[in-house]
């Protein structure tokens, strides 16, 4: 799958669910079960504490590249370039930071990968742009006011943004009529007590909820 393949899928999928801290049990149980609920996009988060080692991380992604190879899997809170690379090697698609950086955006594009990095303000996401980025992630969308969103696209209407925060099933239309291309989700689908317990049915209507909203089927 190419980039422009990469972009597209996004576009057109409009939700990807972030996985931060799950065993590779656990991932692979959540994704199936998501994917279930009709979620075909996700991004496995590195641990910015090192609890985790990138090589871990980037081990889970590749298993699950390998497990669901009709998911499109990413690389979450991406902070260094070797972080970049190491995705790239293990099939991850995309590239997901929570600020930008111009140097890991440039490296994401050199590899092939489709970037997306986190920015807050129209200085950050128009650099992000400039620098090469496929999408700007606003972040943390969920701490300012749902027209802070609509406000930015109007000048900024040649950016692809992704909301990303304080998304849920009640407001991710809304989000989406603001001018926001798709958004990412953590716990609204992936609940971290869900998975700890078991219960990947509920994931799995979280998920179709989700997806059933972002289409405006309720």
């Amino acid at each position: 799958m190419g980039r422009q393949d990469i972009i597209k899928t996004i576009e057109d999928e409009k939700i990807i669910v972030i996985l931060r801290g799950f065993s590779y049990d656990e991932l692979k149980n959540t994704v199936a079960a998501m994917r279930e609920g009709g979620i075909r996009c996700c991004e496995v988060t590195y641990d910015s504490l090192g609890k985790t080692t990138d090589e871990q991380t980037a081990e889970h992604i590749a298993r699950l590249c390998v497990d669901f190879p009709d998911m499109l899997i990413g690389a979450g809170t991406v902070l260094k370039e070797s972080q970049v690379e190491l995705t790239m090697k293990a099939g991850g698609k995309f590239i997901i930071s929570p600020d930008t950086n111009p140097d890991i955006i440039k490296k994401t594009v050199e590899l092939g990968l489709v970037s997306i990095p986190g920015a807050l303000t129209p200085s950050e996401a128009t650099l992000a742009n400039r620098c090469g980025a496929d999408f700007v992630k606003l972040f943390p969308n969920g701490e300012v006011k749902p027209t802070y969103l609509k406000a930015l696209v109007a000048p900024l209407s040649h950016i692809k943004f992704l909301a990303v925060g304080g998304i849920d099933v009640s407001n991710i239309a809304e989000t989406l009529r603001m001018g926001a291309v798709g958004v990412g989700v953590a716990t609204g689908i992936a609940n971290k007590a869900l998975i700890k317990s078991g219960k990947f049915d509920e994931i799995t209507e979280r998920a179709r909820k989700f997806v059933s909203a972002a289409r405006g089927e309720c």
